[in-house]
């Protein structure tokens, strides 16, 4: 009796956290009215996320009526980044106009507006949108800072229930802030719903914001960068040093303020400053939205940024110049007055090199404090204008920007009181609510870690701050060192709840050196023997790992122990091959790039969880070597397995795609892509937001486990072609070298690998076991290392980051 007692009451525990994870009614098809960059691209995502989608734009006077819809949508399919995450998503969308294809609106569920930012021309919009649409459709305006209020004034109480702002960022596919605005009249049910399609389905992080202008992230962001650009026209730093400072060194991406400019474009920089300027006369800083005249001159001048090749950068041959603001020409980069940069480099940690930076006494530090002091106490006088919540002020602003920490994060980091003494000092203005915290012996905007995080919400005290149900966040699990099962000097095994075990990388740019696949195979016996489900392997590192340490194998190569080779190679399949037949799940979660071994570990496992933006390829021709952890094994027997059947014929076009994939080092560009190059599997888990990607791969690991997992049985009977499909094969590599498109060493490397993916010297289709496969990879992968050009290719790979083509 008790023991069924305790099955009962494990049963409810798993029902709650399943009743715990939101869920709402997934939207379908999707009207974009408005085919410009943002419509165009916003329309492409819709589609990325599986939506059926109806782009409308204006018909011309003269010409077809679809002309300028449809000159929209092919500039969208040549866009780079490419908005799309396959060729073939293109196709989910159709086109038409707002002459003879308006009252078609009425078959979506959810109308988006994203016509010019013109508040009467938005009204003419939704006058139309309110006769055609359905009565349940969803309705929103897409605008980068128009009163979302204004724009519906004039409709039925109907239509504003249904009707919100929706603010993508540009490049909607790449860019994670979503701000959602609703009004006063907006239905909260519809609000929740759009929030966790956006979250879920479009990959996005929400915010909601306050009907302000600007909302929150360019509010913030625009002044951030204003402040910056001062640096330069009116405090005497060159355009490099403002970027090395407002670049990673600080935990901002490496386009840092000039360069994120460029790419913005200058006048698009200068149309936002401007109408934010008009929009916020009571602003007390408004001042700080005023372009400054130098670089007014530049816009003037025609200098736009990446669009007309030149801005604050120009590229000249293989020189990078920037603008002099008193000549306005281009001049090679002046030698950078900061100080000792490269020991503020050497901090890992991002807080205690911040506060090192802020404590330096030379032209870096007092940059440093003057800007971030200044851009701090901003933050902190817009709330609550902007939002309630200065955690969503700094999500904004991290998802909108690519800042790692927001401002009120930036404040945690330096010190609560050190930094409010120094803003009074320099006699910033801050908010009544600050002082309110301070009364309050308040020492930071954050209290708690994991799940227990709070904020400092003013005239609340401090809140909860949890992330939703279906996020599993590893910095959260590694606060209870009770989740901690094993660990050796680069990687760790945690306690995911519910029998659901995480192998975790930790090793220098999360390389796959012999200690993490040593570690892989000892987690799997802890899993085996243990009372689990099963494993997942994923990180939160950059990227989930871009291979094998090149750097171990290089040098055990000049030292000529070869012996040691031999041994990582063993290992390497070994491991991969541990992970295919063990005998509980193994489901790997990805992210970002997934490169050589790593590929090859996706490749072994039960399942894989891919989040959309994630860059996976078997590399290795590009240094001279051809994968040798399994991976050209894998991608032969899937050959043969995607085949209608076994004649050479059927088997041949799958076999000759592999080939194309490794031999040119491809890379896919999504997961979607990736499926379609044979990387992953048509079965794989594709997820647009990479936040969820672990909780996904946990779900996987239940639901295998649970519907009673065995391992695949071993590939005993490989179909391969032999001499007449290498034959074919090599023929397509010298095509490729008659173009142009490869040396005469590719073509060697190609001709290696097709050695493999047909079974070396058979004189004709046969069934091999996968071990021959196996074997076949080791033999060439040592003879490859041997090889000058190899070496030559990985020495370069390793001083430069770049291939080398020799």
């Amino acid at each position: 009796m008790v023991q069924c007692d305790l099955m009962e009451s494990q049963k409810l525990d798993e029902r709650k956290e399943l009743i715990r994870v939101e869920s709402h009614r997934p939207f379908r098809r999707a009207a974009v009215l408005g085919a410009g960059v943002m419509g165009s691209q916003i329309a492409a995502h819709l589609a990325n996320a599986g939506l059926q989608v109806l782009l409308l734009d204006v018909a011309p006077q003269d010409g077809p009526n679809n002309s300028v819809v449809e000159a929209a949508f092919k500039k969208a399919q040549k866009m780079r980044p490419a908005p799309f995450v396959t060729d073939k998503t293109a196709r989910r969308i159709e086109v038409g106009n707002f002459e003879d294809d308006f009252e078609r609106i009425g078959q979506a569920d959810w109308v988006l507006e994203a016509v010019i930012e013109k508040m009467d021309i938005k009204r003419q919009v939704m006058q139309r949108v309110e006769r055609h649409a359905a009565p349940d459709a969803v309705i929103t305006t897409n605008t980068s800072g128009l009163p979302i209020h204004q724009i519906a004034q004039d409709r039925s109480d109907d239509f504003k229930k249904r009707f919100m702002g929706t603010h993508f960022f540009n490049p909607p596919r790449y860019l994670r802030l979503f701000e959602l605005i609703p009004t006063p009249k907006t239905d909260p049910g519809l609000v929740e719903r759009m929030k966790w399609f956006a979250r879920v389905h479009l990959g996005k992080g929400v915010v909601i914001a306050k009907d302000r202008p600007n909302f929150i992230g360019n509010r913030i962001g625009v002044y951030a960068m204003n402040r910056s650009i001062r640096g330069t026209t009116d405090e005497g730093y060159t355009i490099e040093e403002i970027d090395t400072l407002t670049g990673p060194l600080t935990g901002r991406p490496k386009s840092a303020t000039f360069r994120t400019a460029d790419v913005v474009g200058l006048d698009t920089m200068v149309y936002v400053s401007e109408n934010l300027y008009e929009a916020v006369p009571e602003d007390e800083s408004r001042e700080a939205f005023k372009i400054p005249d130098k670089v007014r001159k530049l816009v003037d001048s025609g200098a736009l940024g990446a669009k007309t090749k030149k801005g604050f950068y120009q590229k000249v041959g293989e020189d990078i110049l920037s603008v002099d603001f008193q000549t306005l020409e281009y001049t090679p980069p002046a030698e950078m007055d900061l100080g000792d940069l490269d020991g503020l480099k050497k901090i890992s940690n991002l807080d205690e090199r911040l506060r090192a930076l802020y404590r330096d006494q030379g032209r870096a530090g007092e940059f440093f404090r003057d800007s971030i002091l200044d851009v701090m106490a901003y933050a902190a006088r817009r709330v609550p204008e902007i939002s309630d919540n200065p955690a969503d002020v700094d999500r904004a602003v991290r998802w909108g920007f690519a800042w790692e920490k927001g401002p009120f994060q930036f404040w945690d980091a330096l010190g609560f009181e050190q930094v409010l003494q120094d803003m009074r000092q320099r006699g910033l203005q801050l908010p009544a609510w600050i002082g309110e915290m301070e009364k309050a012996g308040a020492e930071s905007f954050y209290q708690g870690r994991g799940r227990r995080r709070t904020v400092y919400l003013p005239g609340r005290g401090y809140q909860p701050d949890t992330p939703p149900e279906d996020e599993i966040q590893l910095n959260f699990i590694k606060a209870e060192e009770e989740r901690e099962v094993w660990k050796n000097d680069e990687a760790a095994l945690l306690d995911l709840g519910q029998g659901v075990l995480l192998y975790e990388f930790r090793s220098k740019a999360n390389t796959l050196g012999t200690q993490v696949m040593q570690g892989i195979q000892q987690a799997i016996e802890i899993v085996e023997n243990g009372d689990y489900h099963g494993m997942v392997i994923g990180n939160e590192g950059n990227n989930f790992s871009v291979g094998a340490n090149l750097g171990e194998a290089a040098l055990a190569a000049q030292d000529g122990r070869f012996d040691l080779i031999v041994q990582a190679v063993n290992g390497f399949q070994a491991t991969v091959q541990r992970i295919r037949y063990a005998s509980k799940p193994v489901v790997t979660a990805l992210h970002q790039r997934v490169l050589g071994g790593a590929c090859e570990i996706a490749m072994g496992s039960a399942q894989v969880v891919a989040p959309t933006e994630s860059y996976i390829g078997l590399v290795e021709l590009g240094v001279g070597l051809i994968p040798a952890g399994s991976g050209s094994t894998h991608m032969a027997a899937r050959a043969a397995e995607s085949a209608a059947n076994e004649f050479p014929n059927q088997v041949q076009p799958f076999l000759q795609k592999a080939f194309e994939a490794i031999g040119t080092a491809k890379v896919a560009t999504s997961a979607q892509e990736a499926v379609e190059l044979g990387y992953l599997l048509p079965s794989s888990r594709v997820v647009m937001n990479a936040a969820r990607r672990i909780y996904v791969a946990k779900q996987e690991v239940l639901r295998l486990s649970r519907q009673g997992y065995a391992p695949p049985p071993v590939r005993t009977a490989i179909y391969v072609l032999g001499r007449q499909g290498k034959a074919f094969l090599e023929i397509a590599a010298r095509s490729m070298q008659q173009a142009g498109y490869a040396s005469e060493y590719d073509v060697y490397l190609a001709e290696r690998l097709s050695h493999i993916l047909c079974g070396g010297e058979l004189s004709g289709p046969s069934h091999v076991h996968e071990d021959y496969l196996l074997e076949l990879e080791r033999e060439i992968f040592l003879s490859l290392l041997g090889q000058k050009k190899t070496q030559q290719r990985i020495e370069h790979l390793l001083k430069t980051g770049k291939p080398l083509r020799n």
